[in-house]
């Protein structure tokens, strides 16, 4: 629980938080959890990291390859953790969530509370507050995290804190759920997030209807989240800042760069790292080699602003093809078509989201390439996978229920 509500923070605070979870599992390590180890699932989960060692042999440049292995280790260890652990994910994975989403609404409080002293500081009009000085980038900065990533964690807690409101219940029980829901909307338009609107999109147009709903009930919500979707569309575009944010920005990245522009488009990056898969599309160049391979290319194609910030290509699916290959970014798809399997399979609302949002941020951003994505990445996927196997329920002519856990390919009586 404390692993998950740091999170939003300083990583220093996870990884201490890692450490002593992983001296708790070893301590409670017994004989029959490492065999759970060596299973597809386990594989699966870990195959981003055995991809970056594979390639790191091959690799133009050792020592960045090297320095990769040590950001990707937590996606080796936390199947392993989850593998040894006593502590039984699906038991306590509501209170888990539920816990994870009231420290997102804090940290958003937090955040609203520091804009507004800011803006009071400076004698600024509230008005301000949705100006480009307090949007995105600018409203995460005291957390020093990328907006986008931080407005990932903040769907994870918003997509279960809705499902818990669908849910059969007295109102007063789901007073406070509401509270929550509303403060971490207004966080993630306060973010404006490109990636995450399109998510949303998806999980409350399509997603929740068809896991949580059925019917009537079904039809009535896809009318009701539908017009709130068309209304939130309109009011971007009758919203000066938004507008530029969801519109012009989108409209920029997807433009060829003019030379001389303060900044270049994502397409003009992605153009450069294509020319340079095409020279080695099977197993590509090696890990750690996306950097200094754009740095060059961007300065012979006067992508100034990208070389001097040492920008990557800003996508998951070119990095991996960049660093090994179709070989690479087939096992990246097959990890990803694995997740999505299981949550469609299980009518897994929380992991289907995730598994989406992954999918979908990983065309504009190198999700693997920054500390705060790779842990939630490595813990959320492992998270979902080992909490979401549910509880069977098998008739026998007595007609008496007996519980079976489903894992995998065996069955645990």
């Amino acid at each position: 629980m404390l692993l998950m509500a740091s999170l939003p923070f300083n990583m220093f605070y996870s990884h201490i938080i890692l450490i002593s979870y992983t001296i708790h599992s070893l301590i409670h390590l017994n004989k029959n959890s490492i065999r759970s180890i060596f299973s597809f699932r386990t594989l699966a989960l870990q195959s981003v990291f055995f991809v970056t060692v594979l390639s790191s042999i091959y690799s133009i440049n050792p020592s960045a390859a090297f320095d990769e292995w040590g950001k990707h280790l937590t996606i080796l260890l936390f199947p392993l953790l989850f593998c040894i652990n006593p502590v039984d994910i699906k038991k306590y994975r509501p209170q888990l969530l539920l816990a994870f989403a009231f420290a997102c609404t804090a940290t958003i409080i937090y955040l609203y509370y520091d804009t507004f002293t800011t803006i009071h500081y400076y004698k600024l009009p509230f008005s301000k507050l949705f100006s480009p000085s307090f949007t995105n980038h600018n409203f995460s900065e005291p957390l020093s995290i990328h907006a986008t990533f931080f407005s990932m964690q903040l769907v994870v807690a918003l997509v279960y804190l809705l499902s818990l409101l669908i849910e059969k219940g007295p109102l007063h029980k789901k007073l406070p759920y509401l509270i929550c829901s509303i403060i971490l909307i207004a966080g993630i338009i306060q973010l404006s997030s490109k990636s995450i609107f399109i998510t949303l999109l998806i999980a409350i147009n399509i997603a929740i209807p068809y896991f949580l709903l059925r019917g009537k009930k079904r039809l009535r919500f896809i009318i009701i989240s539908t017009s709130i979707t068309v209304f939130a569309i309109v009011a971007i575009f009758n919203s000066g800042v938004f507008k530029e944010r969801y519109v012009a920005e989108l409209r920029n990245d997807l433009s060829k760069s003019i030379h001389g522009a303060p900044i270049d488009s994502r397409l003009s990056r992605w153009e450069v790292a294509i020319e340079l898969i095409k020279t080695s599309p099977v197993i590509g160049y090696g890990a750690g080699s996306e950097i200094g391979l754009l740095q060059e290319s961007f300065f012979n194609k006067k992508l100034f602003n990208s070389y001097l910030n040492r920008l990557n290509a800003h996508s998951e699916y070119l990095s991996f093809l960049l660093k090994s290959g179709i070989i690479g970014l087939l096992a990246y798809l097959s990890t990803l078509v694995f997740g999505f399997n299981i949550a469609l399979k299980r009518k897994d609302l929380i992991f289907f989201t995730f598994m989406t949002m992954i999918a979908i941020i990983s065309l504009s951003e190198n999700l693997l390439d920054v500390d705060k994505g790779i842990f939630f990445y490595a813990f959320f996927f492992s998270f979902f996978a080992f909490s979401t196997e549910g509880v069977v329920r098998i008739f026998v002519k007595a007609k008496k229920p007996v519980e079976v856990i489903s894992e995998e390919s065996e069955v645990l009586s």
